[in-house]
């Protein structure tokens, strides 16, 4: 089941059975930049269009790219940033209209043209080849850019990805995003957050409330729920068994056993098809290992960057 079907429906769910109507307008830009931006300079212009990046680190150091998931920002991967930033160039972007980038003007939010901005993005930070990592939605773009680009791509780490089908995901087709999903445009209130980001822990008691509050916040950003939804509606999924095995840079799967998102058990058809890839499994860590457990999901993504094999043995 797919991350945004779970957010969007619950939160209908919460506001039919509460049975009145909760219009929630979205929250000033001014407001959202003072609270999450961290400095002017991080809103970048990119073909067209601008995008919330962090850049830290040495820039002559080797390069990650970090991109997240349905709903999230760059801010999921920030004690990762933090830990890595000394050794590694650590770049993280806010996908078109998530987080504090704002739509896109081109209205066009399928993979390819995150690609297309991605790449243009790595041409004007001088990055030739870097290190990607994404998570659930991110992972699959992640994995596309691997296998379109392969020369652009140095490794490729893959936190429960997306990309197989689904109820209301075929191959092929577009998406189905049932007309009642359009009510978040309209409300989306606080109360139904937490629910469906607890879902995303293993341990739901890991969630702390400034977590839920950054996430209600930059959902309520100008324009970005109806570009989340555009993202939803535009999403054309290919198969991945012509795809996957087009990769040609070292992947490390890391996934968490109690991710109710996107089964623990879908890893086997990524390993399957990218049989030289390493599978660490956290047993008691959800769908983003990486903000609920940042200690231990950084682990085997340090070992895998030094090249330490030992990355390859599931937990």
């Amino acid at each position: 089941m797919k991350l945004g079907t779970i957010i969007l429906g619950v939160t209908l769910a919460v506001v039919l059975l509460g049975g009145c109507w909760l219009y929630t307008p979205d929250k000033s830009r001014a407001v959202l930049e003072k609270a999450y931006l961290r400095d002017a300079s991080d809103m970048v212009d990119v073909a067209g269009t601008q995008l919330h990046v962090r850049d830290d680190g040495p820039k002559d150091a080797p390069a990650i790219l970090m991109l997240h998931g349905f709903g999230s920002s760059l801010h999921t991967f920030e004690p990762w940033a933090q830990a890595l930033k000394d050794e590694y160039r650590v770049v993280r972007i806010d996908l078109p209209g998530s987080g504090l980038s704002p739509p896109d003007p081109t209205g066009d939010y399928t993979d390819a043209r995150t690609i297309t901005l991605i790449l243009v993005l790595l041409d004007d930070l001088g990055i030739a080849k870097t290190t990607l990592v994404g998570n659930s939605i991110g992972g699959r773009i992640a994995w596309n850019m691997a296998a379109d680009h392969p020369e652009r791509v140095d490794k490729l780490v893959l936190i429960s990805p997306d990309g197989f089908a689904s109820p209301g995901f075929a191959y092929g087709e577009k998406a189905d995003v049932p007309a009642m999903m359009q009510a978040m445009r309209f409300t989306l209130p606080k109360g139904a957050i937490r629910p469906n980001l607890a879902a995303s822990y293993g341990d739901p008691g890991r969630l702390n409330e400034a977590t839920v509050k950054r996430y209600h916040d930059l959902m309520l950003a100008p324009g970005g729920r109806g570009a989340l939804l555009k993202r939803m509606q535009q999403t054309v999924l290919t198969d991945p068994t012509t795809r996957l095995p087009l990769i040609k840079a070292p992947v490390l799967l890391l996934w968490g056993k109690k991710d109710r998102l996107i089964p623990f058990s879908n890893s086997a058809d990524y390993t399957k098809l990218l049989p030289g890839s390493r599978l660490v499994a956290f047993p008691k860590l959800g769908h983003v290992p990486m903000e609920e457990d940042p200690a231990q999901s950084l682990a085997p993504l340090k070992a895998f960057l030094a090249g330490e094999e030992e990355t390859g043995k599931a937990r």
